[in-house]
């Protein structure tokens, strides 16, 4: 019986967190990888993930590094990134000094709050962002004054709003639940797609500004940690997070 070939390089890479399949593909392509101190360029290289020195841009990669799933609760005013060239709290503030590389599936924006995943497992951030189209969102929606019934209804139904470019883009459907009323009401909100800020674009098309946005459910995932604070995942909620994804 014929022994199993070594995986791929760009698919070690990808399950160390490095980024997905194909921007690992690139940086492989571009002369950024060495293994064993050899410059390697070649996609179809495959090499052993428990002995092999692999370096991306000189920094050592661990490949063998154990998979790590976190479900974080983001404060209002924190960054989605590791590291903010800025100097503004972000998400290594959280939850710490890490030895894997982590990386966010499904950013929030800082004024925003609530879930979100941290993963160095780089196939399944590639493949839960790929799968942002069918993967339902929830968040929680304060905004201010009373949107009308039309107005709503116009959410419900999809409307354009612009984008980072100016351009205007056509929303999906939204999932619209009245949570309580009052000249600032709440809502939850469901999508289906993850355009940057659609939620607050998407009122402000029916003229109302949104105070605050907190996201409780991303995919099978429910946010059930206080502010500022994370868990690991179980492996049965990872296991739901790749059918979804699927």
């Amino acid at each position: 019986m014929s022994e199993q070939p070594s995986p791929r390089l760009q698919k070690v890479l990808a399950q160390a967190g490095v980024a997905s399949r194909r921007a690992c593909e690139q940086l492989i392509a571009n002369g950024r990888v060495e293994v064993d101190g050899e410059l390697v360029t070649q996609l179809g290289a495959r090499v052993d993930p428990e002995t092999a020195v692999i370096r991306v841009d000189g920094r050592r990669i661990p490949v063998a590094a154990a998979k790590v799933y976190l479900v974080v609760n983001k404060p209002r005013g924190v960054v989605s990134s590791m590291a903010d060239e800025e100097g503004r709290p972000d998400l290594r503030s959280l939850v710490g000094d890490r030895p894997e590389r982590l990386f966010h599936v499904g950013r929030l924006d800082a004024d925003s709050e609530g879930l979100l995943l941290l993963t160095n497992d780089g196939e399944l951030a590639n493949q839960m962002m790929k799968a942002a189209s069918h993967v339902p969102k929830t968040y929680m929606v304060k905004v201010a004054g009373t949107p009308s019934s039309e107005g709503l209804g116009k959410l419900r139904t999809g409307l354009t709003i612009r984008s980072d470019k100016g351009k205007r883009v056509r929303t999906a459907p939204a999932k619209i639940n009245t949570i309580r009323e009052g000249n600032n009401p709440w809502y939850e909100v469901t999508l289906i797609e993850g355009k940057n800020r659609q939620i607050r674009r998407m009122f402000e098309e029916i003229g109302h500004h949104v105070e605050k946005i907190k996201r409780v459910r991303y995919g099978p995932l429910e946010l059930d940690v206080p502010p500022g604070k994370f868990r690991r995942l179980a492996p049965q909620e990872v296991a739901k997070l790749r059918a979804a994804a699927k």
